[in-house]
């Protein structure tokens, strides 16, 4: 099993924000996180990633349980990108820097060698998600969407087992968010690493080849599972808290809110999408 929480929770100044919950990831698995704002998503995006212990139960990464581990050699096999990563950077960083620091897990190059094959590695992940242009340039001066991309290739700089991507497509044009898309779909394909959680509130955002889904509500699951079974207009309306539609198009999801009883047929000029279910892609 590459993820395991059992009876997780976190409180925060006397509130629980998330759990208890039970989920797992095992190997070769790509899991979509999804759910409105304030849901969870975030906190369990870091308890898995292990920057977060929570307040009970216990978490098994990557066959270790946190607290009896050392967290900072743990991490070493785990890549994560979010916001909260983001804002920690040094916006004077080149792009290169912020990508060949994980190496090591650092946010900065301190002390810290690179070598050569370091450096060359972070030169091909760059240029594997279309960043190879962005590579001395100062990560505080570029665009959003540039951020992601080299967040991402971060992420991926110490070959890691377990992918951990919180809200990629943040903030992204249409046009960025259907770049990233694509190639998080090319990722997924790929046998390394061994199994991924993407965080999102967007279904539009979900690659294909990501088959597993958590709908998370009110910091607890509602559904979890095989991704066609779980993305349904039901748990999507019990999570938002509003009646939704959900629809697939060529293996990519969409919603919508609920336009609610079709029309009688001489009032119908365009149907509103029904809710469907796929069995995965």
């Amino acid at each position: 099993m590459i993820l395991r929480l059992n009876g997780v929770s976190v409180r925060r100044s006397g509130r629980t924000i998330l759990g208890p919950i039970d989920w797992s990831v095992g190997p070769d698995e790509r899991w979509v996180v999804i759910g409105p704002n304030g849901s969870g998503k975030t906190t369990l995006a870091q308890v898995a990633s292990t920057y977060l212990w929570p307040t009970t139960g216990t978490v098994e990464v990557l066959g270790e349980t946190i607290g009896h581990v050392d967290a900072r050699e743990l991490r070493r096999r785990i890549g994560y990108a979010g916001a909260g990563l983001e804002a920690a950077i040094d916006p004077a960083l080149s792009a290169l820097d912020v990508v060949v620091t994980a190496r090591h897990a650092a946010l900065g190059p301190w002390w810290h060698t690179f070598t050569d094959e370091d450096h060359g590695r972070a030169h091909q992940l760059l240029a594997e998600i279309g960043a190879a242009g962005l590579a001395d340039r100062p990560f505080g001066l570029l665009s959003t969407g540039e951020r992601r991309r080299v967040q991402i290739a971060r992420a991926l700089m110490p070959d890691p087992d377990l992918l951990i991507l919180d809200e990629p497509g943040s903030s992204l044009d249409l046009g960025a968010r259907e770049t990233l898309v694509r190639d998080l779909a090319g990722l997924a394909d790929r046998p390394r690493p061994a199994a991924i959680v993407l965080v999102t509130h967007h279904l539009e955002e979900i690659p294909r080849g990501f088959r597993h889904a958590l709908v998370m509500g009110d910091g607890r699951s509602i559904e979890a599972g095989a991704i066609g079974d779980t993305l349904t207009g039901r748990a999507l309306s019990a999570a938002f808290g509003m009646p939704i539609d959900v629809a697939v198009r060529a293996g990519r999801f969409t919603a919508r809110l609920s336009a609610g009883p079709e029309p009688a047929n001489d009032e119908v000029h365009e149907r509103p999408s029904r809710s469907a279910r796929t069995s995965g892609r």
